[in-house]
């Protein structure tokens, strides 16, 4: 959508896109069926983060649907699911055990040269955009809430990330167990 349509990046607060629109009903369908998933497979315990993550995600959505304001913040930060392919390569291989490290260790350059791109430039840009621009009454108040909270979720997934790829001596606390458990990253 944006980049069929690059002038929509001007007006984030009120451009809109039949296409861009779609996208969002779209993902917030798929953002409830991967919550109602998760709920009757009984994985509500371990998963507990993306259903947090989910809800954030289906009422920002919701909301933009139904105002249609900010359709272009829910488009950019879409662009954050252009990393989770480079995210799920990597559980892929650590969950087949590959037998060749390269192909981890290749994945592993790419998947943070990804999140930077795809999901912590997005998320800065629009929390600076949001913080200075956009009214901190109604609507707006709540999306920057939402995106400062996705902000704290972000740098949490990115620290286990660096732990895992890049620090693994830090992932281990004082009594010898992993410090995050058995969370999505670090597995």
């Amino acid at each position: 959508s944006l980049w069929h349509s690059p002038e929509l990046l001007s007006d984030i607060q009120d451009g809109y896109s039949v296409s861009g629109h779609l996208l969002v009903c779209f993902s917030s369908g798929y953002f409830i069926h991967d919550s109602l998933d998760i709920i009757f497979n009984h994985q509500s315990r371990s998963s507990w983060e993306y259903l947090v993550h989910h809800a954030m995600a289906i009422s920002a959505f919701l909301s933009l649907i139904i105002t249609g304001r900010f359709l272009v913040a829910a488009m950019l930060l879409l662009l954050v699911e252009v990393s989770n392919i480079f995210l799920t390569i990597r559980m892929l291989l650590k969950m087949s055990n590959v037998p060749s490290p390269a192909l981890y260790e290749a994945n592993k350059y790419v998947n943070l040269v990804m999140y930077f791109a795809f999901r912590l430039a997005p998320q800065s840009y629009l929390t600076w955009y949001f913080l200075r621009y956009v009214e901190v009454q109604g609507q707006g108040a709540f999306l920057t809430a939402n995106l400062l909270l996705l902000d704290a979720m972000i740098l949490m997934y990115f620290s286990r990330l660096l732990r895992s790829d890049f620090f693994p001596s830090l992932r281990k606390g004082s009594a010898g167990r992993d410090v995050d458990g058995e969370k999505f990253l670090i597995d």
